[in-house]
């Protein structure tokens, strides 16, 4: 008769005098060190300095917490339990990789509400992936491989069902916890969200982040504190009693158009002798041309956009506006303040305006109607709708009948061919580039900028020969970077360097055009004061001679101002902002941070001061604690805005 084999004395024997096995049989030592070699993966991504030891001290306890939990509380499937949470944890390093890559901070629990947005942005999403993330997912496909063949579930059941001994056990979970516990507190007043998370460690920090969101909710400031003149006084400017330019053009139309990813690097550029922008070059020329002015996007990137300029406010840090509770408030904004004065207000985009919530964002701002793909169809489709030829050629007879009516009109327009990841096809590439530029981000995405560029040449053509050119103010600015220093090779980091003539940097980065047409204010001018996006309101509403008494805002009027105060959302440590002369990054609090000259993106000293620093924090939480007491909605608005 065969003699029947004992497992346990197997797995008992072969520990006993092969201790290299140990590994197979002792689960929680196999897959910390599988961890550990994905952590470090991680850390070589997000982290300057990459792997270090201290790595071994800030992620192996969490891991040692999470399997001794595993090992204390299952005796079946134990195996299972260990694979489940060694996919949940290679699901947060992976998250982790993909979200630095383009926002350049580490995600958190906050990214997980846009992850329905992945799927609509997919080609966007995958270009961000560099082949050897997928590295740490390779452990997880051979457990599959191997956990569903019926000749292996036996032994997966019986290997690694030994328990520890509990004293052991205890003295391991006690020592870990108290290792993620000195990690974290030293360093939880820390402004700077990664140098928290490496000193705290990826895993204890993302646990940590819910813990401090759940006990540390932000206390609203008194909306009688929240006062025009409490913001002036914050950006250290005065409101002038004859403002420059007042009511220039009053009566005419307002067209905004807002272009996708365009940063200000590009005009003028000429590469090889071609002019990459030479629409825009003229129009910069010809007209009030800001140069330091920069995006205030935060998350949601170009719904943020919208909604900065539209309401003159800021978004909030951890997610997109779109997504947050602002948009269950009666937001006052642009378009109701002009329909005040006799505006239509109308706003046009060619992807579907359920994307970032947009529907729910035009009626929280008071957009009568809206134009979207429902318009525009899907003819010569580029990025997620038509082609921006489509919707100048489309959108300009619109503008023409509105301009028809007895009273004036805002519009809003929204380019999107050249999104990222600027994959256009060759017939839509009017530049040629040299061969260093070919499978390039930076390459593709000067072709996809030049051809933006060519389709805004027919769109200034069908402003002017419809009339609108001169009875409108068109204001023209970027919506946020398109290159981030992030998501650059080295390869594409030497492209920049020779395009710049000097490392590319955070200004240059964040630093988009605005360019404003005035035909009542006429002359032309270079103006080099530092503005925003926020301050798009108060400008147009000083050209339009609309008055901002009862209407706070949180811009300026940048021909009236030459002092500003801007904070950097989200894509930079908290605390991050931009003044008259450089930009701050923030290091564990303001005396450790770094400034970054405006001019050149080189370090600097002295670049702003502490009072800055506190008074942009205080002009961030005014923001929004103005915006949460706000009235809420009520349900008729939210038939006002109309396909």
């Amino acid at each position: 008769m065969k003699q029947e084999v004992d497992p346990n004395r197997i797995i008992k024997d072969t520990v006993k005098y092969k201790p290299a096995y140990i590994l197979r049989y002792r689960p929680i030592l196999l897959f910390s060190l599988i961890l550990l070699i994905k952590s470090a993966v991680a850390w070589f991504v997000v982290f300057s300095n990459g792997p270090s030891w201290s790595m071994l001290l800030t992620e192996i306890p969490f891991f040692l917490i999470v399997f001794g939990l595993i090992e204390w509380m299952s005796s079946k499937r134990k195996i299972l339990y260990y694979m489940i949470a060694n996919l949940l944890i290679t699901l947060v390093y992976f998250s982790v990789l993909m979200y630095y890559k383009y926002y350049g901070v580490i995600a958190t629990y906050h990214a997980l509400e846009q992850a329905d947005k992945v799927t609509k942005v997919g080609e966007s999403t995958y270009s961000l992936l560099d082949p050897y993330y997928l590295f740490i997912f390779v452990d997880i496909i051979v457990f599959m491989c191997f956990m569903f063949r019926p000749k292996y579930i036996a032994i997966w059941k019986t290997r690694g069902m030994r328990r520890m001994n509990p004293k052991v056990l205890f003295g391991l979970l006690s020592v870990s916890l108290a290792l993620c516990l000195f990690n974290v507190w030293p360093n939880h007043a820390s402004m700077n969200e990664n140098t928290k998370a490496e000193s705290m460690g990826l895993l204890s920090y993302e646990v940590y982040t819910i813990f401090a969101d759940t006990t540390e909710e932000e206390e609203l400031i008194d909306s009688s504190e929240i006062t025009q003149k409490a913001v002036n006084e914050l950006k250290g400017i005065t409101e002038p009693s004859q403002p420059l330019h007042w009511a220039a053009d009053k009566g005419r139309n307002l067209i905004v158009v807002q272009m996708e990813s365009f940063q200000n690097f590009l005009l003028g550029l000429k590469i090889e002798g071609q002019e990459v922008t030479p629409n825009l070059n003229r129009l910069a020329q010809s007209e009030f041309y800001f140069n330091n002015f920069y995006s205030n996007a935060g998350q949601g990137t170009t719904s943020d956009a919208e909604f900065v300029v539209n309401t003159s406010t800021y978004v909030p840090h951890h997610e997109a506006a779109t997504s947050s509770e602002y948009m269950d408030k009666n937001l006052p904004s642009l378009p109701k303040l002009l329909q005040n004065n006799g505006y239509q207000t109308v706003t046009f985009h060619t992807n579907s305006v359920d994307f970032w919530n947009r529907k729910v964002l035009y009626q929280a701002i008071g957009f009568e109607k809206y134009y979207d793909q429902a318009f525009y169809g899907e003819d010569d489709h580029i990025a997620f709708g038509s082609s921006d030829e489509v919707l100048y050629a489309k959108t300009v007879p619109e503008l023409a009948r509105l301009d028809a009516a007895a009273e004036p009109f805002y519009a809003m327009i929204l380019s999107m061919s050249a999104h990222h990841p600027y994959k256009l096809p060759e017939s839509k590439t009017p530049i040629k580039l040299p061969e260093r530029y070919d499978d390039t981000l930076v390459g593709d995405y000067i072709k996809a900028q030049s051809y933006a560029d060519y389709a805004m040449g027919q769109f200034l053509d069908g402003l002017r020969t419809s009339g609108l050119w001169d009875n409108s103010v068109i204001v023209f600015y970027g919506d946020h970077q398109g290159l981030p220093l992030y998501s650059l090779g080295d390869d594409e980091i030497e492209l920049m360097h020779e395009i710049m003539g000097r490392e590319y940097g955070y200004t240059d980065m964040f630093n988009v055009p605005f360019i404003v047409h005035s035909p009542g204010a006429g002359q032309r001018a270079e103006l080099s004061q530092t503005g925003g996006q926020v301050d798009i309101l108060p400008t147009a509403a000083n050209l339009l001679g609309v008055s901002l008494q009862d209407q706070l805002h949180f811009g300026e009027d940048l021909f009236n101002q030459t002092h500003n105060l801007l904070p950097v959302i989200h894509f930079l440590p908290t605390g991050s902002f931009i003044n008259d002369s450089s930009l701050f990054l923030t290091g564990e609090g303001y005396s450790d941070g770094t400034h970054y000259n405006l001019l050149d993106n080189s370090e600097t000293s002295g670049g702003s001061t502490e009072a800055e620093f506190t008074a942009m924090q205080r002009l961030l939480s005014l923001s929004n604690s103005y915006l949460l007491q706000l009235p809420d909605r009520v349900a008729t608005e939210d038939a006002a805005v109309k396909e």
